[in-house]
């Protein structure tokens, strides 16, 4: 391991582990995790449980795959798996964030929670479209760029579970302040870093390219 290596071994690692959370919730009996806090009149709607669950098993596959994605050494070594992943994970991101709207629409902490959670979906699903219109223009630069984008808010899955536990749990904040303005902090620092990536790639495109500039390999161009 290398020190330009271990931002790619972090995130990957992270990624895998909280990709595989959703399985928390169907092993465990009764209403696990974040359902604790949801009223039973909600609870009881199979639309509700239905949209919940196609959100964390979709974005737990897309959260644990998309990393790959970035990888110029799976893309070399067999570009057709690349590809394959690709469709995978823009689908079941495509899946998560539809029923992931759905959900946000009764996201615990009210309006300021619905908000930053719906708007995360609609972004998410935004950046899907963009990458997906990208690839299909065979715009290999743009299409970097727009999922570099979306995978950051993938990562939201990540930072959330990293946020809430230690307002809660270390800072001890009451949950529900805290849970409002998680709903933003989860997601927005994630894209301005992203941003801020494909910038300084798209101005040190060699630095890009050997992954000294970037936690994944390959060169990005903002648009």
């Amino acid at each position: 391991m290398t020190a330009k290596s271990l931002p790619r071994i972090t995130v990957a690692a992270l990624a895998i582990i909280t990709g595989l959370y959703p399985a928390f919730y169907y092993i465990r009996s009764g209403n696990p995790g974040l359902l604790q806090q949801k009223p039973a009149e909600l609870l009881a709607s199979y639309f509700y449980r239905g949209s919940f669950y196609t959100h964390i098993t979709f974005g737990g596959i897309a959260l644990a795959i998309g990393w790959m994605q970035f990888s110029k050494k799976i893309r070399a070594w067999n570009v057709n798996l690349h590809r394959g992943m690709g469709k995978a994970y823009m689908t079941a991101v495509a899946l998560s964030g539809i029923a992931g709207f759905t959900v946000a629409m009764s996201a615990t902490g009210g309006l300021v929670s619905m908000a930053g959670f719906g708007l995360l979906a609609a972004v998410w699903l935004y950046t899907d479209f963009r990458g997906y219109r990208a690839i299909r223009k065979l715009d290999i630069e743009r299409h970097r760029a727009w999922m570099l984008r979306n995978y950051s808010l993938t990562f939201a899955a990540v930072t959330l579970r990293m946020y809430l536990p230690l307002a809660t749990a270390v800072l001890h904040f009451d949950f529900i302040p805290s849970y409002r303005v998680i709903s933003w902090l989860c997601w927005v620092p994630n894209l301005i870093v992203a941003e801020l990536l494909i910038r300084r790639a798209q101005k040190n495109p060699e630095g890009a390219s050997d992954g000294a500039s970037a936690p994944f390999q390959g060169r990005y161009k903002a648009s």
